[in-house]
């Protein structure tokens, strides 16, 4: 609310002022120029104290002070760090990276990391986005991604809660989960296809925090209204949870009342399921297309409960890229969260 970020912002537990500058768009940008190191440290995906150690024993300080304790980073300090970081990430020790980066400074060498000290540039008018670094491919996407995707590879559980729970307060659940989450996960996991089996711990460290987060953000779970539930499950064989998990969590911040059931639902017990609690619509969830089937999407669609002459049937929704080819009429397809929210709030209205 206003209060929290007002114009002159707050102060990070050094006294530094975080303030907030609109006309960039950033939130932590001063007017007098620079990043204080609260909002360095969330654009690297490290902790304030981690930033403040490089400093204090490596010299990787920022190049200029604006009077008393006060201190502003600029984009070529930010550069340093983002290379400290790229560093670390692949193993290198702390001190051994720090030699190298102020080896490439006192060279005149560019730093080679530069994609977080060009979005520290102001830019009016519109969010900074970049190019992550620390080796994952993220493409053109918000900030927050970079500094999710450095949390995941240096394996940092406090660092990655606090910048996902920020990245869902700042955007919601549906923005969140499609312009910053799922692009760092599709990162990660395009970077563990290509490198052998070498980032199998960061895809599951990132997957059980963004789960954490999840629930944390999402309301209790609305009441039963007749007509209304949402059964959410993965088909047999699929284990793939983390979509229907921000479903759950979207639907149940409209309050929609869901009942989720995860990964790899037997056939069996997803018909007890569907025949149980008489929902408005069973949404499905195939990851591969080995484990998509439409026999089983038709056979669900063919539930039917309730009295004589006026049974009704669920509304199959096929979610994930596991159904791209294996859809029917009546079976919709939404290709993202968004469409799948509205996908449901239509169903039940009818």
């Amino acid at each position: 609310m206003d209060g929290e970020h007002g114009e002159h912002g707050g102060r990070d537990e050094h006294g530094e002022r975080e303030g907030h500058d609109g006309r960039d768009g950033l939130p932590g940008a001063p007017r007098e120029g620079g990043l204080t190191t609260g909002e360095v440290a969330r654009r690297l995906g490290v902790a304030p104290t981690t930033v403040r150690s490089w400093d204090r024993r490596y010299g990787l300080g920022p190049t200029a002070h604006t009077g008393g304790r006060h201190r502003r980073w600029t984009a070529t300090d930010l550069a340093r760090l983002e290379r400290m970081c790229a560093l670390t990430a692949t193993g290198v020790p702390p001190a051994e990276a720090a030699r190298v980066v102020l080896a490439e400074a006192e060279s005149g060498a560019p730093p080679r990391a530069t994609a977080a000290a060009a979005a520290a540039r102001p830019r009016p008018g519109a969010r900074a986005r970049s190019r992550a670094g620390s080796g994952l491919r993220l493409g053109d996407v918000r900030q927050e991604c970079k500094g999710i995707a450095r949390a995941a590879l240096r394996l940092d559980a406090v660092a990655l809660d606090g910048l996902l729970d920020e990245a869902i307060g700042d955007h919601g659940l549906v923005a969140a989960w499609t312009e910053v989450i799922m692009p760092t996960l599709q990162a990660v996991g395009r970077k563990w296809e290509s490198s052998g089996e070498r980032y199998v711990e960061v895809e599951h460290f990132l997957s059980w925090h963004v789960s954490g987060a999840l629930r944390r953000h999402a309301p209790p779970v609305a009441a039963d209204r007749p007509g209304a539930t949402t059964v959410l499950a993965c088909v047999p064989g699929e284990n793939h949870t983390l979509p229907l998990e921000v479903l759950a969590a979207s639907l149940a911040e409209r309050g929609l009342p869901v009942r989720m059931f995860g990964g790899a639902l037997p056939v069996e017990s997803l018909v007890t399921a569907v025949r149980r609690t008489g929902p408005a619509v069973v949404g499905l969830w195939a990851q591969s297309r080995t484990t998509a089937s439409r026999p089983l999407a038709q056979h669900v669609a063919a539930i039917e409960w309730g009295v004589r002459g006026a049974r009704r049937r669920p509304a199959v929704l096929t979610l994930g890229p596991g159904w791209a080819g294996q859809t029917a009429p009546g079976l919709p397809h939404p290709p993202g969260l968004a469409e799948a929210v509205a996908a449901v709030e239509t169903a039940v209205r009818r």
